[in-house]
């Protein structure tokens, strides 16, 4: 069993998250201070052991350990000619803008909404538009009215989903994503769905892969995972595609090829295949953990710094603090407490829509470092309202 508590020195690593001033507590990006499954480290260092670092296959085991996951933890098996490797979730994206849509279309989000896909969206040519969440007694909900007529904008050819949400941490229910699907197969909408952070749903919580409805409804869809965020394996650079629609499929896997996305690194596939067939305690242990932390996060705000409230989160690391009672620009906010205190949050500023009203924590790291961090958070908001 993986100690969790143990803490490890990530200093001079370079690592991101941890290249910060000396008395520096980084809780903003999504990366987690674990030690990954130790399956997963042992068939990394038999890849390293041999010393050949040559172009690699992508055998059938991976695909096979990919479906072998996604049924024993989520319920759906996807058929194996629905899988295509690449190297990265948001790098597919990319891809999918440049060669399944044209340059100049619009692609449609719901903020507030993961900060790197403004970038994947812009950078490509295209247009952001935003059907915004709508936000009451702790909630996120869709604003379907909104959210419809954006669909009939002829412009619009595509819409990223995050499922589930990041920021929020909500789990969209299994209506929400068929009326999605709808709206997608009525208005010739390629629905794009991020799913990296399916694995992180919370104990007695589950997210619905979009590709699990009724393949009546998923023909315009390719969703997105990836062991990266659940097993702490981002540089690995391995992620799957799941498109039912085997013309979809096609295009994509040619754009995959033109932009050098479809071929793995030395340490992706076998890291990959340890990590879905032997990761499952794993992950059921470090999910309690998170939760944990979580109720911790909760119990102390709510006795300790009443002038914020946590919103409720289903799923992911990730815990969306509301600071509206004092402020409306977390971005000043989160660097104020970061000057005073070197607690470093990631200001909701980043996530556009209402974000300008919240913080972002990161939770998956070590319970005593979260004590910390929520000390931290106690005097720099003190501080903020003394000033």
């Amino acid at each position: 069993m993986t100690d969790f508590d143990k803490l490890i020195d990530r200093r001079n690593t370079n690592s991101v998250k941890w290249d910060v001033k000396d008395n520096e507590l980084p809780m903003w990006v999504a990366d987690m201070d674990f030690q990954t499954v130790p399956e997963v480290m042992e068939a990394m260092k038999s890849d390293v052991a041999q010393g050949i670092f040559g172009y690699q296959v992508i055998p059938d085991e991976y695909f096979e350990a990919v479906a072998y996951w996604y049924e024993k933890e989520h319920n759906f098996k996807p058929k194996k000619d629905w899988l295509t490797f690449s190297t990265g979730v948001v790098p597919t994206i990319g891809s999918i803008l440049r060669h399944l849509t044209d340059v100049g279309d619009n692609v449609l989000i719901q903020e507030p909404n993961y900060n790197a896909f403004f970038k994947v969206i812009t950078n490509n040519g295209h247009h952001i538009v935003n059907s915004e969440l709508s936000f009451a007694n702790d909630e996120y909900e869709i604003d379907w009215k909104d959210l419809e007529e954006k669909f009939k904008d002829s412009d619009t050819t595509s819409m990223i989903l995050c499922n589930p949400h990041n920021p929020t941490g909500h789990i969209w229910s299994k209506p929400d994503l068929e009326r999605i699907a709808q709206l997608t197969l009525e208005n010739n909408v390629l629905l794009i769905s991020d799913e990296i952070h399916g694995d992180l749903s919370m104990p007695g919580k589950e997210y619905i892969p979009f590709a699990s409805l009724d393949e009546s409804l998923t023909g315009n869809s390719i969703s997105l995972v990836s062991p990266s965020k659940t097993f702490n394996l981002v540089v690995l650079h391995a992620a799957t595609a799941i498109t039912p629609n085997g013309n979809i499929k096609a295009r994509l896997e040619k754009g995959l090829g033109v932009d050098g996305l479809a071929s793995p690194g030395v340490l992706a596939i076998n890291g990959s295949i340890a990590a879905y067939t032997k990761g499952h305690e794993w992950l059921h242990d470090l999910k309690q953990y998170v939760c944990d932390n979580r109720d911790l996060l909760d119990d102390y705000v709510e006795k300790n710094i009443p002038q914020l409230s946590v919103v409720h989160g289903e799923a992911t690391y990730l815990a969306w603090i509301d600071c509206s009672k004092i402020t409306k620009d977390s971005g000043e906010l989160a660097q104020h407490i970061r000057d005073e205190t070197g607690l470093y949050l990631a200001a909701g500023t980043a996530y556009q829509g209402n974000g300008n009203q919240f913080m972002r924590i990161n939770l998956a790291t070590q319970r005593s470092r979260v004590e910390d961090g929520l000390s931290r958070l106690k005097t720099g908001v003190e501080k903020y309202i003394e000033r």
